[in-house]
């Protein structure tokens, strides 16, 4: 990756959960899963995080670990006029401030924390599901699309700590837009 800006950001928690809380539990509710807010989660290239629901599945190999913007969360609370919600609520693995994250789809990018750097390349968006309006509030799951974050395929091996990081990125961000949504636009017919 010849990546050229550098934005400093701060890694806030590191969600590692072993195994499922919502997939296929439409009936039972969302399932008692323990979960660990990590100090510190260890990434394998081609596997995600160790310990992790998705580390190694075939099906989830470009998207093993999900990042996402705690802005993002903040937004959706104003929006929704609740107080602020746990970022942990919404499972995904790494949550971080200060990042604009959509521009980084189909792009490689890094985070260095604590002299260690670990690659990513940002696949896909992570959409909620439906399960979030019943996680966290009410319009949730239609005010988080287009702001889930990004599933992320692991590129090179790293341990990633919670605590003060730098997003290192092939382009250009603007961390002011962290909260916005990312909303794809048909375009104008003449």
């Amino acid at each position: 990756m010849t990546a050229s800006y550098r934005y400093d950001v701060e890694i806030l928690h590191l969600l590692v959960s072993p195994a499922h809380a919502y997939f296929g539990r439409a009936r039972e509710g969302a399932a008692d899963v323990p979960s660990t807010d990590a100090e510190e989660a260890t990434l394998v290239a081609g596997k995600g995080i160790v310990g992790d629901r998705f580390f190694g599945k075939a099906a989830h190999m470009d998207a093993a670990v999900t990042v996402f913007a705690v802005e993002a969360l903040e937004a959706i609370a104003a929006e929704l006029g609740t107080a602020a919600f746990d970022p942990l609520l919404t499972r995904r693995n790494v949550v971080l401030r200060g990042a604009q994250l959509a521009p980084l789809l189909g792009h490689d990018f890094a985070l260095e924390s604590a002299g260690a750097t670990v690659r990513f390349k940002a696949g896909r968006p992570a959409h909620p599901c439906a399960w979030i309006d019943a996680m966290l509030a009410p319009g949730a799951h239609k005010a988080m699309r287009g702001r889930g974050g990004v599933r992320c395929q692991v590129l090179s091996d790293g341990i990633l700590h919670r605590g003060p990081a730098v997003l290192v990125s092939p382009m250009p961000l603007d961390p002011g837009r962290a909260g916005e949504a990312n909303v794809l636009r048909p375009s104008r017919l003449p």
